[in-house]
């Protein structure tokens, strides 16, 4: 007899790392999750995307504030419901990450993402869960081919890691599928703060890790293994074929480009 497919809960992370983002200013809006792209708030395209998804059992949203919730009536609506779980985001994304994850069953995989992903669609979220739980890792990073994102968006710049066979981008879409992988959070941890700065990232892991990154030499899955040597568990990635994958709102300009890709979608 086939086991039963282990389904995902999701933790999406929407709280806001300053009283004062430039991205919810110039949005004119209280926290960053309800930035409108497309008329709809980011938070809530999320959310749409994740009950879509045939891989999403339930649904936590960490963040943002209670006022700003007050403030999106839908929001609101689908918290009261019960459809979506609210709890309140702590000091960093890392910090509730993994104080959301103990409020689950050690059983239950979780996928985590953001609420600045703002162009996730259903079949992004079930083509990263399948391909994590399919993996046999422990934790597991949804990747895109910068190649793969400059090609259709030219004019985006992302932050990728040059390895031997290729630039990855993040997608932020991090699957934890044991109990032993929450341990990761706490590690990130000691390199969120640097996420933006390639190199201090690396060095985390080690200096020779760092000393072979400068030399180009490793190879996207010897990366992963001497993470995985590090985090004592095994990491692996579910490399996506959507360029949009790896598009996310940190910046204004961001912004303003999600919005082109939607209007031109609607279009």
């Amino acid at each position: 007899m086939d086991k039963p497919r282990r389904v995902f809960s999701a933790v999406v992370l929407a709280g806001d790392r300053s009283s004062e983002d430039p991205v919810a200013e110039a949005a004119g809006v209280s926290s960053k999750s309800l930035i409108p792209v497309g008329g709809r708030p980011m938070v809530l395209r999320v959310l749409d995307a994740l009950e879509e998804a045939r891989e999403i059992e339930s649904v936590i949203l960490c963040g943002p504030h209670r006022a700003a919730i007050g403030e999106e009536e839908e929001l609101h609506a689908r918290i009261a419901s019960g459809k979506v779980k609210w709890v309140e985001s702590q000091a960093t994304p890392s910090s509730s990450t993994y104080h959301t994850m103990q409020s689950l069953p050690d059983s239950t995989p979780v996928l985590v993402t953001t609420a600045d992903h703002a162009l996730l669609t259903a079949e992004m979220v079930d083509y990263f869960c399948s391909g994590a739980r399919g993996s046999g890792k422990d934790v597991v990073v949804g990747l895109a081919l910068h190649e793969l994102v400059t090609a259709k968006y030219p004019e985006t710049k992302r932050t990728a890691i040059p390895l031997r066979d290729g630039s990855y981008c993040s997608c932020n879409l991090f699957g934890f599928l044991t109990p032993e992988a929450r341990s990761a959070a706490h590690f990130w941890r000691k390199v969120e703060s640097q996420r933006k700065k390639t190199l201090r990232v690396i060095a985390g892991f080690g200096w020779l890790n760092l000393l072979l990154y400068l030399l180009k030499r490793p190879s996207l899955e010897e990366g992963l293994g001497r993470i995985s040597q590090r985090l004592g568990l095994s990491a692996g990635a579910v490399v996506m074929p959507f360029p949009e994958a790896a598009v996310d709102v940190d910046t204004v300009s961001d912004w303003k480009f999600v919005e082109s890709i939607v209007a031109n979608r609607t279009g």
